[in-house]
């Protein structure tokens, strides 16, 4: 009797125990903020269109799977288990390290070089920069690309000991070969391990540089502009003040604070758009002290050097946006154009709106093949035509080519772009185009030419 007694109070306690979440839903709410996501809402009973939801049982598991009360504790204490006893992470977008250090999941085939970007593809990134440089030249302003490298990159010694990168070359490492003779690119890379810096330069627990970090490389840029850098007043201290994205993920329910550097240098500048936060998508400044335009196109690594730039350039423009507008380059502007290593490939995908670079006529002998495989799309678009679609593979030869367009004795060339938003019904290629064109340029008989370097030209009319 004693025992079934037992049995009949632990059964209760659990179920109670397991209850409590479900009872407790109501009056704890979580923190959306701490996991840098989303969390499901409330499911509604009837759809917008006033039918009745037959989705709302699937939608309301989501929900309470994202919302029951005490989630965020238990997922936290979970982190800290693995991450004490086993040195793995609860969480897959977060990579548990060496002395603290926590690394963004999306970084690991950067890191092993897995999944590489082809010859083809790295040649493509390196071809759609040299366009904008020339666009850029051609209207008399500076240009200038770097990639934020990722924290495993500059401090792989703090990953876990099991993660050990394969003999391939990384995106960044080939990308850096390609261009290395290109005035426009700053081996962002190189020059911060050159810093030999005493201090790290990334957060132990966030995936970005910090501000130490931060104007480091905007003296770098302001050196290969020639410019000078904004001050740092009496120096730097140490704070212990920012929540680390990654620690946010992996451990919810604390104010998991990283260390901080800050220095007392007082800005001057000013927006002049409505500001609500770094991650805005567009922000406007202007400086009494700066010199010149600034036109930048940034991730989430420009957040925290944004206010040395704003401050050095008497107009600026931050933008998020996708695809780049260079359109609105004018003589005289700085274009800076930041991004991640880990999203390189990004630079495959979205063409920039600009006019297409004028060349001149190609008198080469060509080889002409049929169009029956090319997919065109031709479309007004931002007050320019918009010519973008597929060519087939059997149109390129070897990993290095242009794409000229040919309409009225006028020749364009086309990005090695595959408009993936756009052509959203066909899979991704390597062989894709893209270019903007003046508004109303006539594409009947239009002439593609694929300019393949040492390996001949194909030619097609459409």
């Amino acid at each position: 009797m004693k025992k079934d007694n037992f049995y009949r109070i632990y059964t209760a306690a659990f179920l109670g125990i397991c209850l409590v979440p479900a009872v407790c839903t109501p009056f704890v709410k979580a923190d959306p903020s701490k996991e840098k996501r989303q969390l499901a809402k409330f499911p509604s009973i009837k759809t917008e269109d006033n039918k009745l939801n037959f989705d709302f049982f699937d939608e309301f598991e989501s929900y309470f799977s994202e919302n029951f009360a005490f989630r965020q504790q238990l997922v936290n204490t979970d982190g800290r288990i693995k991450a004490a006893l086993t040195h793995t992470s609860a969480n897959d977008d977060v990579i548990v390290g060496k002395d603290g250090w926590l690394y963004y999941g999306e970084t690991i085939n950067d890191f092993l070089r897995l999944d590489t970007l082809s010859s083809a593809e790295i040649n493509n990134v390196a071809n759609n920069l040299r366009i904008i440089d020339r666009y850029c030249e051609s209207r008399k302003a500076d240009f200038i690309f770097f990639s934020a490298p990722n924290k495993n990159t500059l401090y792989p010694e703090n990953m876990p000991y099991n993660y050990m990168p394969s003999d391939n070359k990384s995106n960044l490492e080939n990308l850096t070969a390609e261009l290395s003779e290109n005035d426009f690119f700053l081996d962002m890379k190189s020059e911060l391990l050159g810093l030999n810096s005493p201090t790290a330069l990334y957060h132990k627990t966030d995936t970005h540089w910090n501000n130490f970090g931060a104007y480091a490389a905007h003296t770098k840029l302001m050196n290969k502009l020639e410019k000078s850098s904004c001050g740092t007043g009496n120096g730097w201290y140490v704070a212990h003040d920012r929540l680390g994205d990654l620690a946010a993920m992996l451990y919810p329910a604390e104010n998991a604070k990283d260390m901080q550097l800050h220095n007392d240098y007082e800005f001057t500048y000013e927006y002049t758009s409505r500001f609500r936060g770094l991650d805005d998508i567009t922000i406007t400044t202007s400086s009494n002290i700066g010199d010149g335009n600034l036109l930048m196109y940034r991730d989430s690594f420009g957040e925290a050097i944004l206010p040395y730039m704003a401050e050095m350039f008497a107009e600026a423009e931050f933008s998020r946006a996708v695809p780049y507008n260079l359109n609105k380059v004018n003589e005289n502007d700085t274009v800076i154009i930041e991004l991640v290593e880990r999203n390189l490939k990004n630079l495959l995908y979205s063409a920039p709106v600009m006019e297409a670079p004028i060349e001149g006529i190609f008198d080469i002998s060509a080889e002409k093949y049929d169009n029956n495989d090319v997919v065109m799309k031709i479309e007004e678009n931002n007050g320019l035509t918009h010519i973008y679609g597929i060519l087939p593979e059997n149109f390129f030869k070897g990993d290095k080519y242009r794409i000229i367009l040919e309409t009225e004795g006028t020749c364009y060339e086309a990005f090695n772009s595959f408009e993936d938003s756009l052509l959203s019904d066909y899979k991704y290629v390597p062989y894709g185009f893209s270019a903007y064109l003046p508004k109303g340029t006539n594409t009947d008989n239009l002439k593609i030419t694929v300019l393949n370097e040492n390996n001949g030209a194909v030619y097609t009319e459409y």
